[in-house]
């Protein structure tokens, strides 16, 4: 039997490379957590189109998991407001409390119940956020293995490294049907968020063209 991994894929760059890579040896299962963020829509579509592009038999259908988050947040928490992080704002900026915790949570109890014992995150180099460090992925999954009693193993294999390396990396990839944006625009990425400015500074120091298009 194949290995079989589960990556956590959020339409974007980062965890598109992590299943395109990820697929060489093994059947990768793309999981989507769905929190009711109003840029998710744009991104399950990206997901989708990139699997599609792909056309590789490793990699299976989409699975679509959901947590609410609405009622976690304060009202006044920037992903409730739309009011997202701007162009020069600093990575702190963007964190959502929780996130990983609730990503990998959910991706471990469906690995439990269909028999994968692997959860791939795209966690790069640089990421300040506590739920984002090694020591983390390695206790998590420790605890979920326990609570589950069903062992999984969470790997974030891109820990060391940073986006434009990726990108470097594989410039045969359809990264242009990838969405790394906090408020897309007709489907395309505004340009003028924290998320945009990060994936253009990495296409320049990459020195790959970017063929992405951006609103502004």
């Amino acid at each position: 039997m194949a290995e079989q991994v589960a990556v956590l894929a959020s339409g974007g760059l980062d965890s598109a490379v992590l299943i395109a890579e990820s697929a060489r040896n093994a059947d990768v299962f793309p999981l989507y957590v769905q929190w009711g963020l109003p840029w998710e829509e744009m991104e399950k579509k990206s997901l989708q189109t990139f699997v599609s592009a792909l056309k590789n038999r490793n990699v299976k259908p989409v699975t679509f998991l959901s947590v609410p988050i609405k009622e976690m947040y304060p009202p006044d928490h920037w992903s409730m407001t739309g009011k997202v992080p701007s162009y020069d704002e600093p990575d702190e900026t963007v964190f959502l409390p929780g996130r990983n915790i609730i990503l990998i949570g959910l991706a471990a109890v469906w690995c439990s119940t269909h028999g994968v014992s692997r959860i791939a995150i795209g966690s790069l180099g640089g990421n300040p956020f506590p739920d984002a460090t090694p020591q983390f992925f390695q206790d998590f999954g420790k605890i979920l293995s326990s609570g589950l009693g069903y062992i999984v193993k969470v790997e974030a294999p891109f820990r060391g490294q940073h986006k434009e390396e990726l990108i470097r990396r594989h410039p045969e990839l359809p990264f242009e049907k990838t969405l790394t944006c906090f408020a897309p625009v007709d489907g395309n990425h505004c340009g003028r968020c924290n998320k945009c400015r990060e994936r253009r500074e990495a296409f320049v120091a990459a020195g790959i063209r970017d063929r992405t298009v951006y609103a502004g």
